[in-house]
């Protein structure tokens, strides 16, 4: 048995894909539009798997954009929360979450530790990023920064 990816269902395929390759730096390996089935799959790697993938053996997200019904009404998703978390290791979690914040992203739990943090997706997943290796020195504005929503 081998991991594939993890699936999420998104709202508006520009904004998440703003946030996870843009913000987040993901990229884009795949992206399949299915007329019949009315919906868009967009498969993205992390850069450090992104050579795994281009082998199809790396773990991937997988974004599902469910195309607007014929009474052009979209799917209303709720929650996040109970989905758990996707989880990053991150070079710097420092400047990390600094490029995240001023790309309008909420640090819900911002890096205190220098070790870890959380964010959430235009959809309302619940993000981790964690500090590769040790943890950083501690560091303001992340150290007093509180807690912000739900996380």
């Amino acid at each position: 048995m081998r991991y594939l990816h993890t699936m999420v269902r998104v709202t508006d395929v520009e904004k998440s894909l703003h946030f996870y390759c843009d913000l987040l730096g993901l990229r884009e390996k795949s992206r399949t539009e299915n007329e019949e089935g009315r919906y868009t799959l967009i498969f993205l790697a992390a850069p450090k798997d992104w050579d795994q993938a281009a082998e199809s053996s790396a773990p991937l997200v997988e974004l599902t954009y469910n195309w607007p019904g014929k009474d052009g009404e979209t799917e209303e998703l709720q929650g996040g929360r109970n989905f758990g978390h996707l989880a990053y290791e991150v070079d710097n979690i420092y400047e990390t979450c600094e490029k995240l914040q001023k790309g309008g992203v909420t640090i819900n739990r911002p890096p205190r530790d220098g070790r870890m943090a959380f964010v959430k997706s235009p959809e309302g997943i619940s993000i981790e990023l964690l500090q590769n290796g040790d943890p950083l020195d501690k560091q303001e504005p992340w150290a007093s920064m509180e807690n912000s929503g739900s996380w």
